[in-house]
């Protein structure tokens, strides 16, 4: 918008340019955000994450899953020891009986990472 003042026909075109330039800025806002609270999830899970060798704990990794021009989704996962994460975050029989201890790591980098987004996002839309 060029100037104060516009024409009644032309009302319409000027607040539709207004909101499509506040829903651009409103994506990469959010975009920053998901990013931000990936690497966030990432860091807290290989903190808290058992360590007998370090080889599950550096195998942790954000890949970005789906990117469009309105949307982002990362997914925080372990590249090469999978199999472990549900085994160490619950706990799993053993073979004589018994169970082994768990080691809540993930679930309390997600809360951790669920709660910054959200923070993310609010202090962005205002």
């Amino acid at each position: 918008m060029a100037t104060d003042r516009c024409r009644i026909d032309q009302m319409a075109h000027v607040i539709m340019e207004g909101l499509q330039e506040y829903a651009d800025l409103a994506t990469e806002d959010m975009k920053a955000a998901v990013k931000k609270a990936g690497n966030k999830a990432k860091s807290d899970v290989q903190a808290g994450a058992p360590v007998k060798t370090g080889k599950y704990k550096k195998s942790w990794a954000v890949k970005t899953t789906k990117e469009n021009a309105n949307a982002m989704e990362v997914t925080v996962h372990s590249k090469n020891r999978y199999q472990l994460a549900h085994l160490l975050e619950f706990g799993h029989a053993k073979r004589g009986g018994g169970r082994t201890r768990a080691f809540p790591h993930i679930a309390t980098a997600e809360e951790a990472a669920a709660e910054l987004l959200e923070r993310e996002v609010e202090a962005a839309l205002k």
